[in-house]
């Protein structure tokens, strides 16, 4: 499913979507351990379909990413920390 695809769709039906493909994706695990996979290649769809979801929602949210959240910001570079005193 194409990004400008998802963003037409409301935030309850991008949950759906999500949801979905997580179940897709655990049944293509579940019969990949068991030796049953001939669809290797939509494992890859599938991951990268989440990440497209996930990506849409978290547009909608205006928010920024977890991940920077509360973080301080990185050291200068070239510059060197001092290792720690052995005392």
């Amino acid at each position: 499913m194409k990004a400008f695809e998802l963003r037409e769709l409301d935030a309850a039906e991008l949950r759906q979507q999500l949801v979905a493909l997580r179940r897709e994706q655990l049944q293509m695990r579940l019969s990949s351990a068991t030796g049953q996979e001939a669809r290797v290649h939509r494992h890859r769809r599938i991951r990268r379909d989440i990440a497209r979801v996930k990506t849409v929602m978290r547009e909608g949210e205006g928010a920024s990413p977890p991940a920077l959240e509360g973080r301080a910001s990185p050291p200068a570079l070239g510059g060197r920390a001092s290792p720690p005193s052995r005392s």
